[in-house]
């Protein structure tokens, strides 16, 4: 009989893209972007984001393609380009390249609006004057129909793009802020044209009503104006994403089959053998094989100070070389690289929306619908139940069209995250996504682990205590057998003994007695080295040291008893130093209103006595990794908004646990991908700094949501009863735009500690 086998089909994960969009003017068009997306079967976590121009989204090859993509964006009257995904450049150059075509197309349709605006907008005011007649001998009519030719390529040329998007739109049964332009500029522009072609339609014949091409032209120029100044704008908040790709040179000496040569950037493989001269960047992350030097990190990991290289030492690609030379063997290039590895997480964060914006994307989505009703009621009302007749109804039906502005409130959010993320970048803070940086400023429990975090987690010898023995005699012994052992305190005691010049002897019948000690025979004695509970299980009389382990017990510091021939010979005791800055930052944190914790599986008594030191409010002692997840789940049970901060390896269950988990990084792939916030260098000072940085981005995000709320609830209303000119309108509106990114670019101004 034969069995047929059943074919298992591998689940294909899903691919993460993330693709420049063009066309983007406001939160409307953002919230149509992510429907068209999101219609697809086979694609979700859908995300687009205006201060970048970016859509990112997961998709499941076997069920979508790009290409049905890249059609539903068109149909929706936008532009997704995926040729970045295809090339060694990033998607943050290409989308450079179509953000310079697109403002140097808008700044020609700008200047060539202004040359013609300026006319027309003289020969509109010069005809309320009585004089202007007698310098110019033409007729009302021949002048509204010059000022006709002159606005022609204003609304043709220069406003294009507004009419373009809007038919579209129109196509599509849908509306963006383009659609508000086109038509309060189309319904001026119509009416003037029929009015100067066809005067008996709207005259008695003994007077010429009132054309309004000035009002279509310098609406048309100021909005231009506003677009070209907040694309200007815009393109200041991704200059951290520029520097962090700049660290790479485009060129780099490698040295191939002994032969020195100059190759591209692109072409550097790993295993390669590059020359690094004095003031040189490190094109790629490797290994010092050869030479000396120090080295300035500070644009990756926020650290000022330069390090010393040696041989065996890494260097990450992207940091600079100070005097000296050196050989590196390249690990890493392009995208897998510690400084590949930043760039493509902070442009996923600056991707990324906080919860905030949430609202803004609610009411945006509802927008301009509503203000085109109320741009009818309010054209409705004027033309119907006012004395003014049809030419009030319509220069207040194109006020309300004008001053609304959805711009500004698609702006607010996303601005503030791609400057706050920009800096944290740049200062060694890593943020992962933009809910993590809203989130830190809620902050109101820190719990940092102990080892490596608040300590420096490199063990060393703090003190000896012996018992009728020579304490270097004591050191070769304990250290002959300490150096069959990998634990991090028998590297500390070997390390010592070899500081002190001893030579180790040959060790027989050695045994690692797991969470106890060390046992073994050196030199026809048997030496047994460990913790109290090695002691009791071999019966070893402690009562000689009595008084220096009551002693010890109430410190920090571990001890390591050492017997020789059953009888207590020593007293090692390993300490672990506290970092320079520990006490510091706890303090600041404090200032900050926020609770601190130290977290430790290590003895009540060590523990203790380092929370007192560094002056936290509370510790928890004695927790096994596996159990620091349930204390955090417990103070998260309090209503507690939790950070965790630790090593980003050990305490990986912990840091996913927290609403907040901070990573101390030291550059490594595992640290990046452990917390929500990854200190690069390592500094405590960064738990400070990314808290800050994230109250500061919050209240600059509520402000530029203030503003945008309070512009239109003020003027809609101003513009439906009358009091607000078109032309005031558009400038304006243009400025609101304006003000949220400018008001977003102070948080670069920011002072971070140090």
């Amino acid at each position: 009989m034969i069995q047929m086998s059943e074919t298992i089909v591998p689940k294909i994960k899903p691919q993460k893209i993330n693709a420049p969009v063009s066309g983007m003017t406001c939160a409307s068009c953002v919230a149509r972007v992510e429907r068209s997306i999101s219609k697809i079967e086979g694609i979700k976590n859908v995300s687009v984001n205006l201060a970048t121009e970016k859509a990112t989204f997961e998709i499941d090859n076997s069920l979508a393609s790009l290409e049905q993509v890249e059609k539903a964006i068109e149909n929706a009257g936008y532009k997704i380009d995926f040729s970045s995904l295809n090339k060694t450049s990033s998607s943050h150059t290409i989308n450079d390249e179509l953000k310079s075509d697109f403002n140097n197309k808008l700044r020609k349709d700008f200047f060539l609006a202004i040359f013609l605006t300026i006319p027309i907008f003289i020969l509109s005011m010069g005809m309320m004057w009585e004089g202007f007649h007698n310098l110019i001998p033409i007729s009302q009519n021949g002048v509204n129909k010059v000022l006709l030719l002159l606005t022609i390529p204003v609304v043709f040329i220069s406003g294009k793009r507004f009419y373009k998007i809007f038919w579209k739109n129109l196509l599509h049964l849908t509306a963006d802020m383009n659609s508000l332009v086109a038509i309060g500029t189309g319904s001026a522009f119509i009416y003037s044209t029929l009015l100067t072609l066809f005067p008996e339609l709207f005259s008695d014949n003994t007077m010429v009503p009132h054309v309004y091409f000035e009002t279509t032209a310098v609406i048309i120029t100021l909005i231009l104006m506003g677009r070209w100044l907040e694309s200007s704008a815009k393109s200041k908040t991704g200059l951290a994403i520029k520097k962090l790709i700049e660290l790479k040179p485009q060129t780099v000496i490698v040295k191939r089959k002994s032969i020195e040569e100059e190759i591209p950037i692109g072409e550097l493989l790993i295993d390669d053998i590059v020359i690094i001269k004095p003031g040189g960047k490190i094109p790629a992350d490797g290994k010092v094989v050869s030479g000396y030097s120090t080295i300035d990190e500070s644009m990756l990991t926020g650290e000022s100070i330069p390090v010393e290289k040696n041989i065996g030492s890494k260097v990450i690609g992207g940091s600079i070389n100070k005097t000296g030379s050196f050989n590196y063997q390249v690990t890493a290039v392009g995208d897998n690289s510690i400084l590949g590895h930043i760039i493509k997480m902070v442009e996923e964060a600056q991707g990324s929306k906080a919860p905030i914006q949430k609202l803004a994307d609610k009411i945006a989505a509802v927008f301009v619908p509503i203000i085109i009703l109320i741009a009818i009621i309010t054209f409705v009302g004027w033309f119907f139940f006012s004395t003014t007749g049809f030419s009030a109804a319509l220069i207040n039906f194109i006020a309300v069209l004008i001053i609304a502005c959805p711009c500004a409130l698609g702006l607010a959010t996303p601005t503030a995250i791609i400057v706050g993320t920009g800096k944290g970048a740049q200062n060694g803070i890593l943020i992962k996504n933009a809910e993590s940086l809203e989130l830190a400023h809620r902050i109101d429990t820190i719990i940092f682990d102990k080892t490596g975090t608040i300590t420096t987690g490199k063990p060393k010898v703090g003190s000896i205590i012996t018992n009728s023995i020579d304490e270097q005699e004591l050191l070769n012994l304990v250290g002959s057998l300490e150096e069959r052992s990998e634990h991090p305190i028998a590297k500390a005691i070997v390390s010592y003994a070899k500081e002190s010049g001893n030579k180790f002897e040959n060790v027989e019948n050695f045994e690692s007695l797991t969470g106890i000690g060390l046992k073994g025979r050196v030199k026809s004695d048997e030496i047994l080295a460990g913790n109290q509970t090695l002691m009791e299980n071999n019966s070893i009389d402690r009562k000689i040291f009595h008084e220096n382990i009551n002693e010890f017990s109430k410190s920090s510091k571990t001890l390591v008893f050492v017997s020789i021939n059953k009888e207590l010979k020593g007293l090692i005791a390993i300490e672990d130093e506290i970092k320079n800055n520990s006490k510091e930052v706890v303090a600041k944190l404090k200032t900050m209103n926020l609770k601190t914790i130290l977290l430790s599986g290590d003895n009540k008594h060590s523990v203790k006595d380092i929370a007192d030191k560094v002056g936290f409010d509370d510790y928890r002692a004695e927790v096994m990794p596996g159990n620091k997840l349930s204390v955090i789940s417990q103070y998260q049970k309090e209503g507690k908004i939790v950070a965790m901060v630790g090593d980003g390896i050990n305490d990986a269950p912990a840091l996913a646990q927290s609403n907040v988990g901070i990573a101390m990084g030291t550059g490594t792939d595992v640290a990046i991908e452990s917390g929500d916030i990854v200190l690069m260098s390592g500094d405590l000072n960064g738990v400070v700094n990314a808290i800050m940085l994230s109250r500061q981005t919050l209240k600059t995000i509520k402000q530029n949501l203030f503003w945008a709320f309070i512009y239109n609830i003020i003027g809609i209303p101003l513009a439906a009863f009358g009091l607000l000119n078109p032309m005031i309108a558009a400038l304006a509106m243009s400025f609101s735009s304006v003000s949220v990114v400018s008001n977003s670019l102070r948080l670069k101004k920011k002072i971070l500690v140090k």
